[in-house]
């Protein structure tokens, strides 16, 4: 059965999903060092959620922008895909960490909420710094005490992701890759 799996596979080639490759490179980015050391994060379940959801929130941010609220748009689709793809992710994190299935719902309900809160208040501030680091004391920070120069330095870096993604053409993004040009 695996020789005619493989013929298939062959014969049928699909064209792959972008969502593996962009949801990595959210993971990728969200896991630098740098965010917790020189950006104050929070290194915790919390912390590492927290940055996921941020990066994945100006990926989305820009699917929306290309898709021009036109939910027939491949970047609507990629979009809501992406989300498939952190909840399953966020899914298999808290079944890892013991969590049992009659409390998982509860837990991927809360995670979807700050989800799309996160994504209000990141489309809000959008580039203007200011409000941008208010948006990261309340979500990302969590309303917690947090140096100046460290909510600076993530501000900064979410400037450049965001410039980044503008620059990524809708193609490169379809095709699932990230800071593309093509």
């Amino acid at each position: 059965m695996g020789l005619l799996s493989s013929l298939r596979r062959l014969l049928w080639r699909t064209a792959p999903s972008p969502v593996e490759p962009l949801y990595a490179a959210v993971v990728n980015e969200a896991r630098q060092p740098g965010y917790y050391v020189e950006g104050g994060v929070p290194d915790t379940l919390d912390g590492r959620f927290d940055m996921v959801v941020l990066v994945l929130s100006l990926l989305l941010l820009r699917l929306e922008q290309l898709s021009e609220g036109n939910g027939r748009h491949p970047a609507a689709q990629l979009s809501a895909d992406l989300g498939d793809r952190f909840l399953a992710d966020m899914e298999g994190n808290l079944r890892q960490d013991g969590i049992g299935d009659q409390v998982i719902p509860k837990h991927m309900g809360r995670m979807m909420a700050a989800l799309g809160g996160r994504l209000g208040a990141y489309r809000e501030a959008g580039a203007d710094r200011s409000a941008l680091a208010e948006a990261l004391r309340r979500n990302l920070y969590r309303g917690e005490a947090v140096a100046d120069p460290a909510v600076d330095f993530v501000a900064t870096a979410v400037l450049r992701l965001q410039q980044q993604l503008a620059a990524t053409s809708a193609e490169a993004l379809l095709a699932g890759q990230w800071g593309a040009t093509a």
